[in-house]
């Protein structure tokens, strides 16, 4: 091993220690390794292994090791140790100014709103609403509070206009020798997969491995591969590994056994104090009314509501939601996150940092269409707590790649480049024609991308696409899964003459089946 590689592995192990020690996980192993101290099995001149071999046998190291894989999946790209810190959440300037740039225009957007409405961004309710909100916490589907003056602080399609006006000051478009996608609408370079990259990423969806979503339905007889696969998941589960649960969801997640499986590569488990905290977040709620809890009552309404699959789910979409811009814990994530959580001041000490606080406390301003993150796993979980813990793990995970402006390989505006990049290189002539009609395929796709297919795609189809999210720990998916849709529908695309006529033909894309779109797309298209 080099030098560097050793000194970017030491730094990674600081890290990763540093976080676990200040984790109920630590507390629990201090107070277990003190109780195996009466165990008649350890003796004090092998104190070391008999302790190591108690956590073995009682099942304590393969928690920590569940816990370690975790922090592994969200530990920052390697860095030089002596770098600053915001060179760890994002390494490109242009990026870092584009994206405290649009977390300005969003937080003048939410003030503009606060200031036109008369209303102040948080304040305490009196003890009767409280009462109030507390005796129909089950059922606030039911009441229909008056959000017409409200309005979503942005929506994609805004969100979209300014990645495409994105440049880097340093490079020259016209050196076209390098770069592919100046005849698309993101302009700016970054490092994508080709499809042989994606093949070799992406080999346990080839054409010779079973698959969820395919073999379990066109086998003869078909529950052969179906029963297989539920036996193995079983013992994936019964094996209690995080690592080997991600490895297994590639090929799909059997219907039953899919909670179960997705909460242990999250390092999910529905222990009190998860319970505990939940219900703090509850109390939070119940006592502070916060002005962007009107915005998500009024994008529940907007989206999840008038949907057909998640409808029923309104009530949890609000308890989930709510708690969730209550959650300090997930300010952690902005040390991996090119963004930065908006700030506000107490009354009478604007800019006065040492009197600023998270605005909303979570640092998370809810955009049109943040809901339908959440509906999906209301299919999964029906334990208020457990749906929000994974929930709140897919996001700080995957989920807040989609709505920053970063050069990440799972960021948004890579994948807005991946997906250009892959109709360009395999489908040059429908690109062409789309572009030539002003259709640029990105403003249709965008929108799926976004919300990575949730409301778009049936539910059944929806979440094996997100077992591959969170099998191959990458958004890149999303991006493939846009490209294949617009393959697929290459002859009527061929035939339209205007984008009106263009969304027409792809504005329902719910009867598509995503396997056999993404097998076909990436190991049958020639290259």
């Amino acid at each position: 091993m080099q030098q560097g590689e050793e000194d970017e592995l030491s730094v990674s192990i600081a890290h990763i220690v540093r976080k676990l020690k200040g984790s109920s996980l630590h507390s629990q192993l201090e107070k277990e390794a003190r109780a195996s101290l009466h165990n008649s099995d350890v003796k004090l001149e092998t104190l070391k292994e008999d302790i190591r071999e108690f956590f073995k046998t009682s099942g304590w190291e393969k928690k920590l090791q569940n816990a370690v894989y975790r922090e592994l999946s969200v530990l920052p790209a390697p860095c030089h140790p002596l770098a600053p810190v915001e060179h760890i959440k994002e390494p490109l300037t242009y990026m870092r100014k584009a994206q405290a740039s649009w977390e300005k225009r969003v937080i003048k957007s939410l003030n503009s709103m606060c200031t036109e409405l008369n209303i102040p961004l948080a304040r305490k309710r009196p003890l009767n609403e409280q009462k109030e909100l507390l005796s129909k916490w089950n059922e606030m589907g039911t009441d229909e509070p008056d959000l017409s003056l409200f309005r979503p602080v942005y929506a994609p399609k805004d969100f979209l206009e300014v990645l495409i006006n994105l440049r880097n000051p340093n490079y020259d478009c016209g050196d076209q020798g390098t770069y592919k996608s100046y005849l698309g609408l993101i302009q700016v370079p970054l490092k994508i997969k080709d499809i042989p990259e994606l093949r070799e990423c992406f080999q346990e969806l080839s054409l010779n491995k079973g698959q969820l979503g395919v073999d379990d339905s066109t086998q003869d007889p078909p529950e052969l591969f179906e029963n297989e696969h539920l036996c193995i998941g079983k013992k994936v589960l019964a094996g209690q590994d995080s690592a080997a649960a991600q490895q297994f969801v590639r090929q799909g997640c059997p219907t039953s056994l899919r909670a179960e499986l997705w909460a242990l590569i999250l390092n999910i488990s529905n222990q009190p104090e998860g319970i505990l905290y939940y219900e703090q977040l509850k109390s939070n709620v119940i006592q502070h009314d916060l002005l962007s809890d009107s915005l998500i009552y009024k994008d529940v309404k907007l989206t999840a509501s008038n949907d057909d699959y998640y409808f029923v789910f309104e009530d949890y979409l609000y308890q989930v939601l709510l708690c969730f811009s209550r959650d300090t814990s997930v300010l952690a994530h902005f040390s991996y996150s090119s963004a930065s959580p908006p700030k506000s001041y107490i009354r009478g000490k604007l800019g006065l940092e040492e009197f600023a606080v998270s605005y909303p406390p979570n640092g998370v301003i809810p955009f049109h269409g943040f809901s339908m993150y959440v509906a999906p796993l209301c299919f999964l979980y029906h334990e208020p707590s457990k749906l929000y813990q994974v929930f709140r793990e897919m996001y700080v995970r995957y989920f807040f790649r989609l709505h920053c402006i970063s050069s990440h390989v799972s960021g948004i505006l890579s994948l807005c480049l991946l997906f250009e990049t892959l109709l360009q290189t395999h489908l040059l002539q429908l690109f062409y024609h789309l572009r030539e009609i002003g259709a640029q395929p990105l403003r249709i796709s965008f929108k799926w991308m976004v919300r990575a297919f949730s409301g778009y795609l049936a539910t059944d189809q929806l979440l094996l696409l997100w077992d591959r999210i969170l099998g191959y720990d990458s958004l890149e998916i999303l991006a493939v899964l846009a490209a294949a849709v617009f393959a697929f529908r290459a002859v009527n695309l061929m035939e339209v003459t205007s984008l009106a006529a263009a969304e027409a033909v792809l504005a329902d894309i719910s009867t598509l089946k995503v396997m056999p779109l993404l097998q076909i797309f990436l190991f049958a298209v020639v290259t």
